[in-house]
């Protein structure tokens, strides 16, 4: 489980968080959702160590995160599915799922993991051969989920997965997003897209301005109508 108590982090003069706290129960699927700018990829960049808190905890299975260098905080079983999916793309489709494995050494396993996700996305497996920059926007993001899961995680981070894809895509996206956790890799996921979001999320977290301002399940948050209003463009009547 990952717990992470009053976290402040602070960018030059502006408090990015203030004081947040927030549990991911292992198995789950947790959401964080908030308008840009509320402090939500801060959050998860300060959880795999590419930004400093000024205080505060992040507790994975009961072990503090802060301070921990980055290679040791992916090794414990965390990944990353990064904003603007950030593949490379002058290497092909199986170079950079071979990338994602890449603190790993059992051989047999890493071959297995790549046929596991030709089977969440059976496009990689038709283009394996392909440089990653000829890829269209939904297959790049299907790469850069794949990459992660080839570290084998325990807890795989998303940030935005939807942004810049088409309304088809992102179904797909989310479909493949359930079936991933009903696989066993815990999730938590930010994204822009509320309510495909907190549709999948079995907790939901808004953040508004670095500050937790509403906790619930996902189906909680998606009928309340200060929720609807502010993220799922339907006014209150």
């Amino acid at each position: 489980m990952l717990k992470i108590s009053d976290l402040h982090v602070n960018y030059g003069g502006i408090n990015a968080l203030r004081g947040i706290s927030l549990e991911v129960p292992d198995g789950e699927i947790v959401t964080l959702i908030g308008a840009n700018g509320a402090g939500k990829s801060t959050t998860l960049r300060t959880i795999t160590g590419l930004v400093k808190a000024a205080s505060g905890s992040v507790l994975w299975n009961d072990t503090e995160l802060l301070g921990k260098p980055i290679d040791e905080i992916f090794k414990s079983g965390i990944a990353m599915v990064p904003e603007g999916r950030r593949v490379f793309s002058d290497l092909t489709v199986l170079e950079n799922l071979r990338i994602g494995a890449y603190l790993r050494k059992d051989t047999d396993g890493i071959e297995k993991d790549i046929e596991w996700v030709y089977s969440l996305f059976p496009r990689l497996k038709e283009r394996y051969w392909q440089y990653a920059g000829t890829l269209s926007g939904g297959e790049q993001q299907m790469l850069a989920v794949g990459r992660a899961l080839m570290s084998r995680p325990k807890l795989m981070m998303m940030d935005e997965p939807s942004l810049g894809l088409a309304p088809l895509v992102v179904q797909d996206i989310f479909s493949i997003i359930k079936e991933i956790n009903r696989q066993g890799v815990t999730i938590l996921l930010i994204e822009q897209n509320a309510n495909m979001a907190l549709r999948i999320a079995d907790r939901g977290y808004v953040l508004e301005t670095g500050r937790i301002s509403m906790t619930g399940t996902g189906m909680e948050l998606l009928n309340d109508e200060s929720v609807k209003a502010a993220y799922l463009g339907t006014k209150k009547h």
